[in-house]
């Protein structure tokens, strides 16, 4: 085993943790290290609306009040970066995809979903990483407001790939037949993301 990984498993163990939580590669800190690409947008939560379309029976707008009015839903859950971190216990509160599901009607063709967030970034990732019971879109970290530099005033978790593909300053999301890489995705990075797997980058 990688020296690396013996040091890291080592500090899991003297924090109290299972090391078997932690994902190969990866190292865990307390800590939320802020990494995006490009500015903190600002958003006015009085014209801001969130849009979910694509291959659904409804296409659905909703304002920020709207959302909120839907029922919401806690979750802790591990967040692992791609750089290297993770983070254990992480709670977010926000909207699980079953709901929005259950108001747009998702066609038997949607396999795919395509985050779009402020200033053109995107995420990819199959519809069934939306479907993961612990998956939110999310408005709330650690029991506050999330911060703009985690992505205010909403922003998607997918607990079960590299922590990229939660994207941040959400704005809609867009239901596939067929996927569609991401961002970070062009630039090289693994489209599928399983940290267990260390699909890190596709090259």
């Amino acid at each position: 085993m990688p020296l690396f990984r013996s040091k890291a498993e080592d500090k899991v163990r003297d924090a109290g943790y299972d090391p078997a939580r932690l994902p190969p590669g990866q190292y865990l800190t307390d800590k939320w290290p802020v990494l995006h690409a490009g500015s903190v947008p600002r958003t006015d939560l009085a014209t801001w609306d969130f849009r979910v379309w694509g291959e659904v029976e409804e296409p659905l707008t909703l304002t920020w009040e709207q959302l909120q009015a839907l029922p919401s839903k806690d979750v802790t859950i591990d967040i692992h970066c791609v750089t290297r971190w993770s983070r254990f216990d992480t709670s977010f509160r926000g909207v699980h995809w079953s709901e929005l599901a259950r108001l747009v009607r998702p066609k038997p063709s949607a396999r795919f979903v395509v985050a779009h967030a402020e200033q053109g970034f995107t995420a990819n990732v199959p519809i069934a990483a939306l479907h993961d019971e612990h998956a939110l879109i999310a408005y709330e970290a650690d029991g506050e407001p999330l911060t703009p530099e985690h992505g205010w005033p909403l922003r998607l978790v997918v607990p079960s790939r590299y922590f990229w593909k939660s994207a941040k300053w959400l704005r809609g999301l867009e239901l596939r037949p067929t996927d569609e890489p991401g961002f970070w995705e062009r630039y090289g990075y693994h489209n599928q993301a399983d940290y267990w797997k260390e699909e890190r980058y596709g090259f």
